[in-house]
């Protein structure tokens, strides 16, 4: 079976990240096929298929359910994620309720994993970047 793909379009990348310019420095990195956004340093949310997704918790969970919202299913054979939630579309077209929105999704990514946080914006250019992850294709393999 073929999946779908996780790809957004640029317009809505470019819009998603204009709308989330209040909430700090935002920076969208392409990864599995979406994109995962970043404010200094915190993965907090993440574009796929032309929706945002946005971190939840125990705690901020209850106003995406309140609105109908789903949780991220990143393909029809895979689980559901209750990590990520869709932002409601009156919530992505009000600039400033989205930064409300993205800044609690930014604390949740925040205290789920304080380790992983960047001081800076260029960290979160190069946190997990390709280059960490990808084996070392030249590496002789032991037998």
């Amino acid at each position: 079976m073929k999946k779908k793909s996780l790809a957004s379009s640029r317009a809505f990348e470019t819009f998603v990240t204009d709308q989330l310019s209040g909430a700090g420095r935002i920076f969208a990195r392409r990864m599995f096929g979406g994109v995962g956004l970043y404010c200094d340093g915190v993965f907090f949310g993440l574009i796929a298929r032309d929706e945002l997704y946005l971190k939840v918790d125990d705690a901020t969970r209850g106003a995406f359910e309140a609105e109908d919202s789903r949780p991220f299913k990143p393909y029809a054979d895979r689980p559901v994620t209750r990590q990520y939630y869709a932002v409601p579309l009156a919530v992505l077209e009000s600039a400033p309720e989205l930064v409300r929105w993205a800044e609690r999704a930014i604390a949740v990514a925040g205290r789920a994993s304080p380790s992983r946080r960047r001081s800076s914006a260029s960290g979160a250019k190069t946190a997990g970047s390709d280059r960490d992850r990808r084996p070392n294709s030249r590496r002789r393999r032991v037998p």
